[in-house]
């Protein structure tokens, strides 16, 4: 794999804006357009055309269970996203849904209002994490979102015997309480991980180009069935990708973890 610089990985957007509750979700929100559950409105029967409130009795109507999280949050299926509009889009469809302006609705209402929230919300934790929209489109275009991988890649293989005697010994050094032999071999880890630590941003900085890839294929043929073939092998190379980074991942975590003798949980 060829090492990429750390300015290209993939960032996690930091999001710490609070939901205001100032005025009703009619008064605020715009009206977008999302796939229902009934193309009648559950209450007066008028027909849907696909707002979120019914234009004859202004209640509130189900989304679709079916629906994608892209589709959810008015996205394309595409892997780059603008952290401030998918933000935007969120909080304007949680004041459209928070469960706060349902308080003295019915019963049938407060439900929709739980449920089109708990999707919402879902989505959007899925979609503002890179890895994770990662893993949900593949799941989304290929049935799986990656394979579970027991054994090195292969471009790793050496290295991880190397370290896996590395840390061996540093046990034993810990159960045999010699001083020295820790000390020597906590230094060994030390570089072991920084390795590690590198290995793990340029694949980072390799997933962004897979996500550029895969946008690019998205905007020639947004078509499910156009450039099939190109499309199937993005998906391939992205789901080895994301195999090898969660295998690095769990071994530099055993890493971190021994030295610093806890538990250490790197998700991302």
């Amino acid at each position: 794999m060829t090492t990429r610089t750390a300015a290209a990985s993939v960032a996690l957007p930091v999001v710490s804006k609070t939901i205001t509750m100032e005025h009703p979700p009619s008064q605020t929100s715009k009206h977008t357009e999302l796939p229902m559950a009934r193309s009648m409105c559950w209450h007066c029967q008028s027909e849907i055309t696909g707002e979120y409130y019914c234009g004859q009795c202004v209640k509130v109507q189900p989304l679709s269970k079916d629906m994608d999280y892209f589709s959810c949050l008015g996205l394309p299926p595409r892997l780059h996203l603008n952290p401030k509009a998918l933000e935007e889009t969120y909080y304007e469809l949680s004041r459209a849904f928070h469960p706060d302006f349902f308080q003295t609705k019915t019963e049938t209402e407060k439900q929709i209002s739980l449920n089109n929230s708990a999707l919402l919300n879902t989505a959007y934790r899925t979609l503002k994490d890179p890895v994770q929209r990662a893993e949900y489109l593949l799941k989304l275009q290929a049935g799986a979102a990656k394979d579970i991988r027991n054994s090195p890649p292969a471009d790793l293989f050496e290295e991880i015997l190397e370290l896996q005697e590395d840390l061996d010994a540093y046990r034993e050094a810990d159960a045999a309480h010699d001083p020295k032999g820790l000390e020597i071999q906590k230094a060994k880890l030390q570089k072991d991980r920084i390795h590690l630590e590198e290995r793990f941003v340029g694949m980072d900085a390799w997933l962004s180009d897979l996500f550029t890839k895969w946008d690019a294929l998205q905007v020639r043929a947004p078509q499910a069935d156009a450039l099939r073939a190109e499309k199937d092998a993005a998906l391939k190379e992205l789901r080895e990708l994301l195999s090898n980074r969660t295998y690095l991942r769990n071994i530099l975590n055993d890493v971190v973890a021994t030295i610093e003798g806890e538990h250490a949980d790197r998700r991302h």
